[in-house]
């Protein structure tokens, strides 16, 4: 099933929620009634985001808060002293009962959850921006049926080759442009975020006393190491007992017989037609309520089942099990944190070909002492640690929007290490060379070589697939059809944001 998107044009003006300017947020977004794991991963690479079948892309250099896309590298990550900390504090709840006295002042905040995407509910509701999503679905599949086949057999060739360049820059696990970008930081603003962080006296001392060793005997010292198939490394290995222990020890921990809590996480196919998330269904929207009325001070009316079920359970991405991705397949599902067999925090999730990405948690403000936030987060970048396994272009994990203007919003930055996303060039830029910039200017432009462009923007707009009175035809024929002057302006902006890939592939319904 090819992806049906409805393109809605630029809001402008409206109520931002991290601060007060009058200039409000700019977002252009978009209606899908159906679209490919693929295609989506593509759409976020270039700075969109979902809230349910809602897709928007802030207008970065017109919002009043610039949201940058941001991921985290979970191969390379390590935990932090406060992620350690937020570990061991759930260990010994879930061991002993122990509950912590007072708040973590060193947590910036108590939840992932994305407010980008909280902030927009209000404003979707309201909108008057909804497409018949019924009766497209039938249309498309009787044109897929029909039309849609002879003017796919055009020109099938280019189309495959498209799709195997895609497969390429997937199979490397790495995203397909780079770039390094070098910056100095303003003096008196801290520690400089470009050098390696402080190590403790006694670590030097021993890398020294390994240097000097090495020096010595660089042949012995290794000796042992690569005999058991290990490549030689610049630094022998260290004692077992001075091994930092992994994410994932420290996660699963194990636990004594007579532990006082039991906590398991479950991994739920956001669908109706799951059995396990249509049974657990009336729990985990009772404590959506409860959370969006503690947390966000939002009212019980506000969080009817209506809105609940269209921003979080209804999804338009298609579920997809190819015999290379992983086990649990590809698609949009809600990873349920049970606690003694009562749900006690929900994060919604999506798995796509190069990333899982996390799109909403909420969670019971009765437990807000075990961190929860920070907790998921960590479970998430473990989580893409174990399905890269089996499928190694998965190997990232975005965490949603970085708001460098919002002080609540920076937490983000602290899951290292990670990158933010060039909203002019579309490169992954590590986020310690953006840091200077962005104290200087809300809106930076990362990729700092001038003669850089976006790699994938519309070349041939008329290649731009288009799906209208139920046929599929390429743009350059529908134009001609058309006589509305504002038509073509609004075609080649669409175009402009979702780039020539995703353009030739998905269809842009226009009625």
């Amino acid at each position: 099933m090819a992806s049906v998107v409805e393109y809605k044009g630029l809001r402008a003006g409206y109520h931002c929620g991290y601060c007060d300017s009058k200039e409000g947020k700019a977002s252009c977004g978009m209606w899908a009634h159906s679209m490919t794991v693929q295609d989506y991963q593509d759409l976020i690479d270039r700075g969109w985001r979902r809230s349910g079948k809602y897709v928007y892309k802030p207008v970065m250099n017109q919002t009043c808060c610039p949201q940058y896309t941001i991921r985290c590298q979970p191969l390379q990550f390590q935990p932090s002293k406060s992620h350690k900390k937020v570990l061991k504090k759930m260990l010994k709840f879930l061991a002993k009962g122990e509950v912590p006295r007072g708040s973590c002042e060193d947590e910036p905040m108590d939840s992932t959850m994305d407010d980008a995407v909280a902030g927009d509910f209000a404003l979707i509701n309201k909108l008057d921006i909804q497409c018949d999503l019924k009766t497209l679905s039938d249309d498309v599949k009787a044109s897929l049926e029909s039309e849609g086949k002879n003017s796919k057999k055009e020109e099938p060739h280019e189309l495959l080759q498209s799709q195997d360049s895609i497969g390429e820059k997937l199979g490397s696990g790495e995203p397909s442009h780079s770039v390094k970008v070098h910056t100095v930081p303003k003096p008196g603003k801290g520690a400089d975020l470009s050098k390696p962080p402080c190590r403790k006296a006694k670590e030097i001392r021993k890398e020294r006393k390994r240097l000097k060793l090495m020096q010595q005997n660089p042949a012995g010292e290794l000796e042992g190491f690569q005999a058991q198939g290990h490549p030689p490394s610049l630094f022998p290995p260290k004692a077992k007992s001075n091994q930092p222990k992994s994410l994932e020890d420290l996660i699963f921990e194990s636990l004594p017989e007579n532990a006082s809590h039991k906590l398991e996480v479950r991994l739920v196919p956001a669908s109706f037609e799951d059995p396990e998330f249509k049974s657990s269904f009336s729990q985990s929207f009772s404590l959506y309520v409860k959370y969006q009325v503690a947390i966000h001070q939002d009212l019980p009316d506000e969080c009817g089942k209506t809105e609940f079920t269209r921003f979080l359970c209804s999804s338009p991405l298609e579920a997809e099990t190819p015999p290379n991705g992983p086990d649990c397949g590809y698609g949009s599902f809600h990873q349920q944190y049970w606690l003694d067999g009562k749900i006690i925090a929900v994060g919604v999730i999506d798995i796509l070909p190069n990333c899982v990405s996390s799109v909403y948690l909420y969670y019971d403000p009765d437990y807000s002492f075990l961190s929860l936030g920070v907790y998921s987060a960590l479970r998430e970048i473990a989580f893409t640690r174990q399905l890269h396994e089996k499928t190694s272009q998965l190997s990232y994990y975005y965490m949603g929007f970085y708001i460098h203007s919002c002080p609540k919003m920076k937490y983000k930055g602290q899951y290292r290490p990670s990158d933010l996303l060039c909203p002019e060039t579309y490169v992954w830029v590590p986020i310690e060379q953006c840091l200077p910039a962005l104290e200087n200017s809300k809106y930076c432009r990362f990729n700092q070589d001038p003669e850089a462009v976006d790699e994938d923007r519309s070349t041939e707009p008329d290649r731009l697939q288009v799906f209208h009175k139920r046929a599929i035809m390429p743009y350059g024929v529908y134009k001609k059809q058309q006589k509305d002057p504002s038509e073509e302006a609004t075609v080649l902006q669409y175009a402009s944001l979702v780039g020539q890939k995703c353009s030739e592939r998905m269809l842009l319904f226009r009625n």
